[in-house]
């Protein structure tokens, strides 16, 4: 192929010069629009949500979906602050463009640890843990007395309850959100700080900005890790309080980087419509950027696919009802779906280079990714309760589509706030090493 340039969507001329960055670097306009668009959409599915709320078993679904919701939210919020210092500690150009929606999404935080509130509350707390329902062990004894749980159950809750109760709950989610709070004040401050430098565009400037963001950074992953890794078991892994995994903080991470890396992917092409967004977004890094999405999918794959198999050729019977209860009743096919949807489809599709360079296709494989992501939490949520494990079923139980309501009016709630810190601050992050790079002509290709 002769040697060309693409710059949007046009061919220009190997000798072609560098592209200047447009005099203004704010969001577009449109953001405003599609914030009104998800706040409209965040109101029509809660009213839908109501009905359920009248209906036998309905309100445990919600909470339950809520929860659901709240954990999505929490993996794009926390995903992207855990995204962002990975950028930091390793470089490369392809965080140039993800830095602005990784620092909005960061910034929504404070909405996130707003939604677990509600659940910190006892009386609805109950409805979803075993150990807040009976949250000592004189009330866990009697609830097993009285046939409402197991003996393994009453023995694990017992044994786990340290870490496992109300009160603990509360100081782990204050500890979880200090910290959080604080990486996410740091680095996004920062960031401002840096493009005001007065140094900016010196090297001694970028030297010492890159080592101060490696500095925080570098620890700052660990923590975050150890935490989420903590959250992940409290908020949803205990839901199941007889379930162990020693891989479940990991497989939370990969699938953090998964779904922020397909919302983040999005986000830029559709920005890359309009300016600035437009003269920064060539074909070379929107195909990094899928390379990089397809290097999640395939961790995703690993870890869930060990977790399985290493379960499987133990055969121990306090290990595998997790898995029993979601593959029987009717739950084979949300597993069979799951598998394609999260894993099988995204996979052979980003295999495609042609795909990873297409930009309406981009957008369509993220969106799917993302949708991919809520049958996965759907699928790990729900069969940890008696009157579904094993038996998925709508005839009577009506209330379980509010899987569908709620979680959507938690993201729409979400994506409106999100788009509110994206339009807060320019789009493009000028005292970066990288900008000059990418302002360069496309290569051939």
């Amino acid at each position: 192929m002769a040697s060309q340039h693409e710059q949007h969507g046009e061919h220009v001329s190997a000798h072609s010069s560098p592209r200047v960055l447009p005099a203004s670097l704010d969001a577009p306009d449109v953001l405003l629009a599609w914030r009104k668009r998800a706040l409209i959409v965040a109101v029509v599915f809660a009213l839908l949500t109501l009905p359920f709320a009248s209906v036998s078993g309905g309100l445990g679904h919600i909470l339950r979906a809520y929860l659901m919701g709240y954990m999505t939210c929490f993996n794009f919020a926390g995903g992207a602050l855990v995204l962002l210092m990975l950028q930091y500690v390793t470089g490369g150009k392809w965080g140039l463009l993800l830095r602005r929606p990784l620092e909005a999404m960061t910034r929504t935080l404070p909405l996130v640890a707003l939604m677990f509130v509600p659940i910190l509350v006892p009386q609805i707390g109950g409805y979803l843990y075993q150990w807040v329902r009976y949250p000592d062990a004189a009330s866990t004894n009697q609830a097993y007395a009285d046939h409402l749980i197991s003996h393994e159950q009453a023995l694990t809750a017992n044994f786990k309850r340290p870490m496992l109760n109300p009160h603990a709950m509360i100081v782990e989610y204050c500890i979880i959100y200090a910290v959080l709070f604080t990486l996410m004040f740091l680095l996004n401050r920062w960031s401002l700080e840096r493009d005001a430098d007065p140094m900016r565009g010196a090297l001694a400037s970028y030297d010492r900005w890159r080592a101060r963001f490696e500095n925080l950074s570098g620890p700052g992953i660990l923590i975050y890790v150890i935490l989420m890794t903590m959250g992940a078991i409290v908020w949803i892994k205990s839901l199941d309080v007889t379930w162990y995994s020693s891989i479940w903080g990991l497989q939370f991470l990969v699938a953090q980087g998964y779904a922020v890396l397909a919302l983040g992917i999005l986000s830029v092409i559709l920005l890359s419509r309009y300016q600035p967004m437009k003269t920064l977004l060539r074909t070379t890094e929107q195909h990094d950027l899928g390379k990089f999405l397809f290097a999640f999918v395939m961790l995703n794959i690993y870890l869930c696919f060990a977790e399985f198999l290493i379960i499987w050729s133990g055969n121990l019977p306090d290990e595998i009802p997790w898995y029993l209860n979601r593959i029987h009743g009717g739950w084979w096919t949300i597993c069979t779906l799951d598998f394609a949807c999260h894993w099988l489809i995204p996979f052979c599709l980003l295999l495609s280079r042609d795909l990873k360079r297409s930009k309406n296709r981009m957008i369509w494989i993220t969106c799917f990714m993302i949708f991919a992501r809520l049958v996965d939490m759907f699928w790990l949520i729900e069969p940890n309760f008696s009157d579904s494990a094993g038996n998925l079923h709508l005839a009577g139980n009506i209330g379980m589509l509010a899987y569908i309501t709620v979680p959507v009016t938690l993201l729409a709630l979400w994506v409106a706030y999100y788009i509110t810190q994206l339009t807060k601050r320019p789009l493009v992050s000028t005292n970066d090493p990288h900008l000059e790079e990418i302002l360069e002509p496309e290569h051939a290709h």
